[in-house]
């Protein structure tokens, strides 16, 4: 048990109000949560292993209620298409490698979104995910050509083809009449546009996904009930002791694997399990805020989601951005976001959360990081004291006119930042991060951004380091390989595996992507394709040419193609064509009926 101190205003924990019952064998799987990523890892080790017994504890009296609801995130499908802070210039020069794998993990979360409508897991997909363009927009000079350099090296590969860009403020104003009313034109302007942005409600894919597991008799879910305790038994197994909320009783049930996936009540329970990787972590709490308006005049206006870029010295999380959203069928824009401080972990949490996950650990690593990061500091006690009035001239910055009577503030979740004990001292990380024990019997996922976006790449790496022996045998590769088409690839280095998985996502997510559905050429040709030569061959000869192709890649609408006919090949060598691909065997008859269905591999 890790040793902790407490400041004087914790409570006590609440004394065991009854006798545990014990189950006669250990659960396959617990997971604890009710969020995207407790659900993800679910409905993977569902197809998996269909006979593992799985239990899923949510504190709250419904799945979805925290992080993972639609109206406590951004709702964005963060493929690196508008975030300026995926493509750092702290070098001097715009670095790409972090946005080529924010968008290459989100190609995987379309795959897999796909595979779960094809198998009737997920439903109707515009209830979950739909097609809203992304855009950057910057001004000033040295910002301008900062987005310039980003969209050349991007658009480099192939990763990005389709994307435009623009510095005429009359194009600008025709892509954002919203953003650019109002403005004085006198300051140099620049934006790129990114066509196939999506817009995702990861509450309503949670739900369905948990909807469908429960479906199975070998999933439970049990609400209102939190885990207080986890213990280890002699034979290795975890016995998780569970409080039901409602009748006050506490139970407990034995578990070979545990996963934690809380969002911010993951590290008091990582804490409590008393394993060694916990005493790395420590968390601070940051809450968000945003303006938003349903208002369908303004709305209307803006179907689109439009990112800025962070000011100096201020942290990734404070980069404005206006967005389109579908919150649960109601359109509405949200602006912001406005850092708000809470010691609460979680917007239901408790007032005591951060002060109890205070250790001899990790109290020393999170005060460096409050030297080390003393503009981060600044930055959030400048936002905890901005009045209402600095938030909307903060909205006029970028919407100049905008009404202040049609807007409102909301108060979205809230996140634990990463803070980790390393050589170098305490360290603040804002991504994600699994923990795994020695083991492998328990694990955890700490941290936020892009979080959601990238769930089936998060959960994927958890059963690679969980399960390895099992995900190293033939008939897990197999399904691993029916989920994720691409599963062991990199699209980045493959253009044509990446148009056709885009393809195959598009029409399974109906999606409005022109220059990704599947046309009724295409259609019709599939089967043929697939039975045709599996040996056949097409490589690009890359090998003495590469270094000459600086062209940028341009979607073609006329022929559907990744890369127009008139543009040089890209620097990438080619797969293999010609070779079976069941997952792309979709009917003709249901590509033009526009049906969401996929015909089952051969």
């Amino acid at each position: 048990m890790v040793k902790r101190f407490r400041l004087l205003l914790c409570s006590p924990l609440v004394a065991l109000a009854s006798t545990p019952a014990f189950a006669d064998e250990p659960l396959d799987v617990v997971l604890v949560g009710g969020g995207i990523m407790s659900a993800t890892l679910g409905t993977y080790l569902h197809e998996l292993e269909p006979e593992w017994n799985i239990q899923m504890f949510e504190r709250l009296d419904a799945v979805a209620s925290e992080s993972s609801n639609a109206w406590n995130n951004s709702g964005s499908g963060h493929s690196a298409f508008m975030e300026m802070n995926y493509t750092p210039d702290d070098s001097g020069q715009v670095e790409i490698q972090r946005a080529v794998n924010v968008t290459e993990q989100f190609e995987v979360s379309r795959q897999f979104w796909a595979h779960q409508v094809a198998n009737g897991v997920l439903n109707d997909p515009s209830s979950f995910i739909n097609t809203v363009p992304h855009f950057s927009l910057v001004w000033g000079d040295e910002d301008v050509a900062f987005l310039r350099e980003r969209f050349e090296k991007m658009t480099a590969n192939p990763l990005y083809a389709g994307m435009e860009y623009s510095e005429d403020p009359e194009e600008i104003a025709e892509w954002m009449p919203l953003i650019m009313a109002g403005r004085d034109g006198s300051r140099p302007v620049a934006a790129t546009r990114m066509q196939m942005g999506t817009e995702v409600n990861y509450g309503e894919q949670t739900r369905q996904m948990i909807a469908s597991l429960e479906d199975n008799e070998h999933f439970t879910l049990s609400l209102e009930s939190e885990v207080r305790g986890l213990d280890r038994n002699d034979d290795g197994t975890w016995r998780v002791t569970v409080a039901n909320l409602a009748s006050g009783d506490e139970t407990s049930v034995d578990a070979r694997y545990v996963f934690l996936g809380a969002g911010g009540a993951v590290l008091p329970l990582l804490q409590e399990s008393g394993i060694a990787q916990a005493s790395l972590y420590g968390g601070f709490p940051v809450g968000g805020q945003f303006l938003y308006t349903t208002n369908p005049e303004i709305v209307s206006q803006h179907p689109i989601k439009v990112y800025g870029k962070a000011g100096e010295g201020s942290p990734p999380m404070s980069v404005p951005h206006l967005d389109y959203r579908n919150l649960d069928g109601e359109p509405a824009l949200f602006f912001g976001p406005f850092a708000t401080f809470s010691s609460k972990f979680l917007k239901e949490g408790s007032w005591t959360d951060l002060f109890g996950s205070l250790s001899l650990d990790n109290t020393w690593p999170m005060m460096q990081v409050g030297f080390d990061n003393f503009s981060l500091v600044r930055y959030l006690m400048g936002q905890v004291v901005q009045s209402d009035n600095a938030r909307f001239e903060a909205l006029q910055d970028f919407y100049p006119e905008a009404n202040r009577d049609d807007w409102q503030l909301w108060t979205a979740g809230q996140r634990v930042q990463i803070i980790k004990d390393t050589d170098d001292g305490g360290v603040l990380q804002f991504g994600t991060e699994v923990i795994v024990s020695d083991d492998g019997s328990m694990s955890a996922l700490l941290g936020a951004s892009p979080g959601a976006s990238t769930s089936p790449t998060i959960m994927l790496s958890l059963l690679e380091r969980v399960f390895a022996e099992q995900v190293a045998s033939d008939a897990w590769q197999q399904t691993l390989t029916e989920i994720l088409p691409s599963y062991g690839q990199h699209l980045a280095d493959n253009p044509e595996l990446l148009r056709e998985v885009r393809s195959y996502t598009a029409h399974l997510l109906e999606l409005d992507e022109p220059m990704n559905l599947l046309e009724e050429r295409e259609a019709s040709d599939v089967d043929e394709m697939n039975d045709g030569d599996d040996t056949a061959t097409e490589i690009m000869d890359v090998s003495d040419e590469s270094d000459e192709h600086d062209a940028v890649p341009v979607a073609n609408d006329a022929d559907n193609a990744l890369f127009s006919s008139d543009s040089p090949a890209p620097p990438f060598a080619l797969r293999r064509v010609g070779q079976r691909r069941p997952w792309l065997e979709i009917s003709s008859a249901r590509v033009l009926a526009g049906s969401p269905s996929v015909a089952r591999a051969r």
